[in-house]
């Protein structure tokens, strides 16, 4: 027998895009947030997710040019979801607004958006809106 809890939670994990994967790539984020503290640079925070994304053997790509913009994503990995890592005070709407032109450029589905620089750090995936007209 289930009950009403363990109904919902496969629900919502059923719901989610790429559970799984999404959690890993979190795990990494919190490992680097955890060695590094919060005052590295964005790239220090890169350079250091490449190597745990490494060791780990999660196939990714970094600072890969998306369409014809000229816009730089920071990680994609397994060509399925779009990582964009932030050192800064605050995440902006803008940031987000950014966010969702890369998915809309790379037509991937999930992206998650980690700023480093507070003292905890509280990834948030950012879903793919479909343009239907």
């Amino acid at each position: 027998t289930t009950n009403a809890f363990e109904c919902n939670e496969k629900i919502l994990m059923e719901e989610l895009i790429y559970p799984e994967l999404s959690f890993k790539v979190v795990g990494l984020c919190f490992v680097v947030h955890n060695e590094l503290g919060i005052y590295a640079k964005e790239k220090q925070y890169a350079d250091l997710l490449e190597q745990k994304l490494v060791q780990t053997k999660l196939p990714y790509t970094r600072e890969q040019s998306i369409g014809g913009s000229g816009n730089i994503v920071d990680f994609i990995i397994d060509d399925k979801i779009l990582l964009e890592l932030k050192a800064k005070r605050m995440v902006t709407r803008e940031d987000y607004y950014q966010t969702q032109r890369y998915l809309q450029e790379t037509q991937l589905k999930l992206a998650i958006v980690v700023n480093f620089r507070n003292h905890a750090i509280h990834p948030k995936r950012v879903v793919r809106i479909d343009k239907r007209n």
